[in-house]
């Protein structure tokens, strides 16, 4: 009446361990997803291939990102993301009080070229160290603004 048997003993161990590995694996999955760098990526080349001067903002769920001429790279606590921008390089603008140039952030934000630099020769400049420069991670702003900008011979896009 009282027989306990052996089999039924090690199929509650395993079943136990089971649990135990199962609930492991569910704790280390991510929060959330992570961000969507591709979607980024195509907004901006959608603007930089675009054969008007134009501006366009995507909504970020980041809280870092990295611009480069090339690619953007994003990252949350689901992990990060990077995607190539197709079409022409892109200038980063970083943002105001990171050692950005000011005029480049004021044409991101919709100011003319011609109001903000001296001559076309300014703005090539300012766009060309602006991509030649650090390309480090940022707070990721609620918005990324990008705008396809022509002033004399230079055609950009600022994206900040």
């Amino acid at each position: 009446m009282f027989e306990i048997h052996i089999d039924a003993t090690y199929a509650w161990l395993g079943l136990a361990l089971v649990s135990v590995a199962t609930v492991g694996v569910v704790a280390a999955l991510p929060a959330a997803p992570p961000p969507d760098a591709d979607g980024v990526a195509h907004t901006i080349g959608s603007v930089a291939d675009g054969e008007y001067v134009a501006t366009a903002e995507h909504g970020l769920a980041a809280d870092r990102m990295r611009v480069t001429p090339h690619a953007v790279e994003l990252e949350n606590g689901g992990g990060s993301a990077r995607s190539t921008v197709r079409g022409p390089p892109i200038t980063p603008v970083a943002p105001a009080g990171s050692g950005g140039d000011a005029r480049l952030r004021r044409v991101l934000t919709g100011v003319p070229p011609g109001t903000a630099f001296e001559d076309p020769e300014a703005f090539a400049d300012a766009t060309a160290r602006a991509r030649a420069g650090e390309h480090r991670w940022r707070p990721a702003p609620r918005r990324l603004t990008v705008r396809q900008v022509r002033y004399g011979g230079t055609r950009v896009t600022l994206v900040g």
